[in-house]
């Protein structure tokens, strides 16, 4: 466990669309949401208030389904003015219900690529839901496979250099794998780590905000390409080539 150095690598993967399937649920159930309150207004419209109530919830409940439910149920009762009757918001209570109850299903690749950096010292860093974080991990089949599973309430650059500083992770042998700039790679690289971006086919519009900045990092197809790219930086004793940072 923690406190003390580690000769390899220490290589962090986001959870939620880097390891299993996530976000495709979430924009299906999201579409579906549109199609209830199309009394009111359009899907446009809808969407947009959603992200809005999603935005000015953040502070107070955090990430999670269970945050995305009672931010479909206040955005509705907005945009039905209050009419919003009783068996619709049943029906978005069961909305994150399905995605709270969804199998986890592994992204293609995923275990022969832990297996094959099992050399290194793995570790998850995901933020949302404690439980339902601690749970998908649990039900993965992946949990033995790594050395630190920590859920957390935001990733930014504080959270990350805590992480680092309560684990004794050098910065210089840390590489965050995931598929979020704005959560995987920025904060990291401003920590003086590395970072590998994995996109997803589909990003929550969160996510996908960050800001303008522009960084020179390796992205990757697939996550099968990871061992390769790491083969590669820890046979530099663990430091990710510059193209690992800012530009």
């Amino acid at each position: 466990m923690g406190g003390h150095q580690h000769a390899g690598l220490t290589v962090a993967f986001d959870a939620d669309d880097t390891l299993w399937h996530n976000e495709d649920l979430f924009q299906a159930v999201q579409r579906e949401y549109e199609d209830l309150l199309a009394p009111w207004a359009d899907a446009d419209g809808v969407a947009e208030c959603l992200h809005e109530v999603q935005m000015s919830n953040l502070p107070r409940f955090g990430y999670g389904v269970k945050s995305f439910t009672l931010s479909m149920i206040e955005a509705a009762v907005q945009i039905s003015g209050g009419s919003i009757d009783a068996d619709r918001t049943i029906a978005i209570i069961g909305y994150g219900k399905r995605i709270l109850d969804r199998p986890v299903e592994l992204i293609d690749g995923v275990e022969e690529v832990l297996d094959a950096l099992a050399d290194h010292r793995l570790m998850v860093i995901t933020k949302g839901d404690v439980h339902h974080q601690l749970a998908k991990v649990a039900a993965s089949g992946l949990a033995e496979r790594f050395w630190q599973v920590e859920v957390v309430a935001d990733k930014d650059t504080a959270t990350y250099g805590g992480l680092l500083e309560r684990h004794r992770i050098d910065p210089a042998r840390f590489v965050m794998v995931g598929n979020s700039l704005r959560s995987d790679v920025l904060p990291v690289l401003e920590l003086g780590g590395s970072a590998v971006h994995v996109p997803y086919h589909t990003t929550w519009r969160h996510e996908d905000d960050h800001d303008g900045h522009h960084v020179e990092v390796p992205t990757l197809e697939t996550l099968r390409e990871l061992p390769d790219l790491l083969g590669t930086w820890s046979a530099d004793r663990g430091l990710g080539p510059d193209m690992a940072h800012p530009a």
